[in-house]
């Protein structure tokens, strides 16, 4: 019988990771500056595996294979195969990541043969002086913004936004943007892993040497419009909110107090849950039970209809299933 499943963190360690990680709760051997945890995963060479219960060691990709639709949904079954849609991760950022864009699926399918990169953020925690990148302050164009990047003033072009615990971006693919330095977030995107740099603070790793830009191929794919999406969602306890509806996932905010329960008959869908403050117990299968605390990630299979979470103390969970396909 299928279970919530938790997976072994994949565990990176960027030049611009942190501490944050390592810190939270039930976290073991995660290496220095480990800059993502890379919690569901079925990008290639990153095969998330699951860390515990009857069907412990088995990757999610086999699990898919053998258990099909009960486990992803039969929809997305149809339309992903083996592969798991979406890509979660908790990026913790002691400094600040590479200005950047992701490829839509047209883009990423023509010259990578795989999907783009649509993504949501969830700020964790975030120190006073933190700050996002998201979008560009106003209308811009390709001729500028390579002149601006040759002057080394791209900043200039960039929406900045001083980042708070509880906020949420939304990164649509072809958007310029970047995670500041101090801040620890959940990253619900799709399951691709291009990144093309536009701008890299002129920093340089151990060995002395720049990382690679990307400008041409960004040039291509960036939106020049100043869209943005951020905000700071207010969801009163025992309640929830709908973070983003999108053609690649639906998130939610759960605030639990007390015990709530879930439904998920009508969904045809696999439900991530990612706890990003406190504690509390979930309850499924005839009072099977399992403790979600900050940073711990769960695969709901599509065959689980229903279950219960409750929490005595604050506790906040992100929800995340398939959109309509």
């Amino acid at each position: 019988m299928l279970y919530p499943l938790q997976f072994k963190p994949i565990y990176k360690t960027p030049i611009w990771g942190g501490e944050g990680i390592a810190k939270l709760p039930g976290r073991k051997n995660v290496p220095l500056r480990c800059g993502e945890s890379w919690e569901i995963s079925t990008v290639d060479g990153n095969m998330s595996v699951v860390a515990d219960g009857p069907l412990k060691g088995n990757t999610l990709e086999e699990l898919i294979e053998v258990y099909m639709g009960d486990l992803v949904g039969e929809q997305v079954y149809r339309k992903y195969g083996n592969s798991f849609p979406l890509l979660v991760k908790i990026i913790d950022a002691a400094d600040d990541l590479s200005v950047q864009v992701h490829p839509g699926d047209d883009y990423a399918a023509e010259h990578y043969g795989t999907y783009g990169k649509t993504e949501m953020w969830y700020v964790m925690e975030a120190e006073e002086e933190s700050e996002i990148i998201n979008g560009f302050r106003t209308a811009t164009s390709a001729d500028e913004v390579k002149k601006h990047i040759r002057d080394e003033t791209l900043l200039q072009l960039l929406n900045r936004i001083q980042a708070k615990k509880g906020d949420l971006h939304f990164i649509p693919s072809g958007r310029v943007h970047a995670i500041g330095r101090g801040i620890m977030l959940a990253e619900i995107q799709q399951s691709s892993d291009i990144t093309f740099r536009l701008y890299d603070w002129g920093r340089k790793d151990k060995e002395g040497k720049s990382r690679p830009l990307h400008i041409e191929e960004a040039l291509e794919v960036l939106d020049f419009s100043p869209e943005y999406s951020a905000g700071h969602p207010q969801v009163h306890a025992g309640q929830s909110l709908c973070l983003s509806d999108n053609e690649y996932f639906i998130a939610n905010l759960l605030e639990v107090k007390g015990e709530s329960r879930r439904n998920y008959q009508m969904l045809d869908s696999y439900v991530i849950l990612l706890c990003v403050t406190g504690e509390c117990h979930l309850r499924y299968h005839d009072n099977q039970t399992l403790v979600l605390k900050k940073g711990t990630t769960l695969l709901v299979p599509a065959c689980i209809e229903e279950l219960f979470i409750s929490s005595s103390k604050p506790c906040s969970i992100i929800e995340c299933y398939s959109s309509h396909l």
